[in-house]
């Protein structure tokens, strides 16, 4: 009873959105209007309801030093909230301009964009990219755990007396990364771990579309595991809808509505999730492609989006992890192209054994069957 009075209690809190890079395939930046129109797109979704937010990955618009992301007004004009991004893998001159176009946008937009902070993401998987795995996948440029400290305290620093002052601060990366031992000082800077989980690159091991649930949730509450009762956000996961067959994992659009209806609706509406991703790169498709409306913006989508009353499957969600209270290596970083899942990335079981052993899910997990909620909602009724 008390898991379900406490997410009918946090539910309105809840941000749920895509992720948008800031420039196409072509290197063009997208401006003002192209995000407008993609957020437009993702509030009017046929089948579903509920995608007013958006993760970003720079803070600088495309083909600028430090001017700030045009998102920022279509978000304001859409009313989207955001979980900003501050790209952290290019070196202390590039954060400088990433730190300078944050100061720039709370200075010009003032409330009207402060009030849409849903939390703002110190780099993104800088750390695994900067892991031997990491390495091995040619994944680019990372950055060590002592950066990633400093850069949230410079954040910090940056946003004390504004109107973002109480914005959660935090890091997004794989979890890999995070049950690593040696980035705790990360996890011990950050208000929020944002986590990114794809069991499709999780090539290691068994993953078919059958078991894309249970290694989602393994993944995700092995990071609740390490997080110290911080709140863990889902900052990218999916399933491809094209693509090259990953071990067992096979790219279609009937897997990525599978993974949809058992991923998707058992997390939306009581964690922190922005689902990778809503339009396929453009104008050139990637290997794997992962849109759920394609290539063309629609507001269409190539599979139904609509949550089963009852989903199918149990929410398996780690009870440590309350929602929100509250790949270039250059700015522009995490455009359209390069902001899609590095192959791999997802790491092994091998990997994620050497980390640490208290990460393990079956520890840190409360199973709450929709028999259960149905049943308590009853129970209610009767002792009125």
């Amino acid at each position: 009873m008390l898991s379900l009075l406490w997410f009918a209690s946090t539910a309105s809190a809840v941000f749920q959105g895509f992720n948008y890079g800031s420039t196409f395939t072509d290197g063009s930046a997208l401006v003002q209007n192209d995000f407008q129109t993609r957020f437009t797109t993702a509030q009017n979704l046929v089948g579903t309801s509920g995608f007013t937010s958006a993760r970003l990955y720079t803070m600088i618009q495309g083909g600028t030093v430090n001017t700030p992301i045009s998102a920022i007004p279509a978000a304001i004009a859409t009313n989207t909230t955001l979980l900003l991004g501050l790209w952290a893998s290019a070196g202390s001159a590039v954060f400088d301009n990433e730190i300078a176009a944050l100061k720039f946008a709370i200075a010009q937009y003032g409330t009207a964009f402060t009030s849409l902070i849903a939390g703002i993401s110190v780099g993104s998987e800088d750390l695994y990219r900067n892991s031997p795995i990491g390495i091995k996948n040619l994944s680019g440029a990372g950055a060590n755990p002592s950066n990633i400290v400093s850069y949230i305290a410079q954040v910090r620093t940056a946003i004390q007396g504004t109107g973002a002052s109480s914005a959660p601060v935090g890091h997004v990366d794989t979890w890999t990364a995070w049950v690593n031992g040696s980035n705790a000082a990360v996890i011990a800077a950050c208000d929020f771990l944002g986590v990114d989980a794809y069991p499709y690159f999780q090539n290691t091991e068994s993953n078919p579309i059958e078991s894309g649930y249970s290694v989602f949730f393994q993944a995700y509450n092995n990071t609740v595991g390490v997080s110290t009762g911080k709140p863990v956000w889902i900052t990218e996961t999916g399933w491809p809808v094209s693509g090259k067959t990953s071990n067992l994992a096979v790219a279609s659009t009937a897997n990525a509505q599978t993974y949809w209806d058992d991923v998707g609706c058992a997390i939306f509406g009581k964690i922190n999730t922005w689902w990778f991703t809503l339009q396929d790169s453009y104008p050139t498709t990637p290997s794997p492609s992962f849109g759920i409306v394609g290539t063309t913006l629609s507001t269409t989508p190539l599979y139904n989006l609509t949550c089963p009353i009852v989903p199918a499957k149990a929410d398996t969600i780690s009870s440590a992890s309350p929602a929100s209270s509250s790949a270039a290596s250059a700015p522009g970083a995490g455009s359209i192209s390069s902001a899609s899942p590095t192959a791999g990335k997802g790491g092994s079981t091998t990997t994620a054994s050497a980390a640490g052993s208290t990460a393990t899910s079956s520890a840190s997990s409360v199973v709450v069957t929709r028999g259960f909620v149905v049943l308590s909602i009853l129970l209610l009724f009767l002792v009125r």
